[in-house]
């Protein structure tokens, strides 16, 4: 009996290295990226950018050109309004009032329905950008030897040796030459 709980002492020690060693972490070898350099100073990046800010612009002017309208003719029925001192408007100022209310109502629909776009196309462009850089960081790190790859801005100092930033602009100008700047069509859920 003492054999066997001796033999089997033995064998538990052979096997426990085996398992240790086969759950220990590897050491970590770090790269850090400058995702905000990477995602301004990429080519397709760049493109992007001044696409949305044409549209940004495009909306800035179609609001000044509403708001200016809606203003004029808000101040010409209130002018009405006021010469009337309290008595009660005819039915021609109170249909202009009423038409005034829905050309205001159709500006602010037009408005945020251009807004809603911008903000799908900003969202359509990233997710572009996000879905190629997942690959391209798994490459650069194979590459470059590390098993983490940080966020230059979430660390307090780095030596240039362990940054890739360079490395993956590069790849990303490669994979990514145009980014479509105008998202897809949204799908209406179908009614029953």
């Amino acid at each position: 009996m003492k054999t066997l709980l001796v033999s089997a002492a033995f064998a538990a020690a052979l096997l426990a290295p085996s398992a240790a060693s086969a759950q220990a972490v590897p050491a970590a070898v770090v790269a850090v990226v400058d995702l905000d350099r990477v995602t301004s100073d990429c080519n397709a990046c760049k493109t992007a950018a001044a696409a949305l800010r044409g549209q940004v612009q495009s909306y800035q002017a179609r609001e000044k050109s509403l708001t200016g309208t809606l203003q004029t003719e808000q101040q010409s029925i209130q002018a009405a309004v006021d010469a009337l001192k309290g008595k009660e408007p005819d039915a021609a100022l109170q249909a202009r009032a009423k038409a005034w209310e829905t050309k205001r109502q159709q500006a602010a629909q037009e408005l945020g329905g251009q807004q809603q776009q911008i903000q799908r196309n900003q969202q359509y462009i990233q997710k572009q950008i996000s879905d190629k850089l997942g690959p391209i960081y798994q490459q650069v790190m194979t590459r470059r030897g590390a098993n983490v790859l940080m966020e230059a801005g979430a660390t307090l100092a780095t030596a240039q040796n362990v940054d890739v930033t360079n490395d993956i602009l590069a790849a990303l100008n490669t994979a990514l030459p145009t980014l479509s700047t105008t998202a897809p069509a949204q799908t209406q859920p179908k009614g029953r």
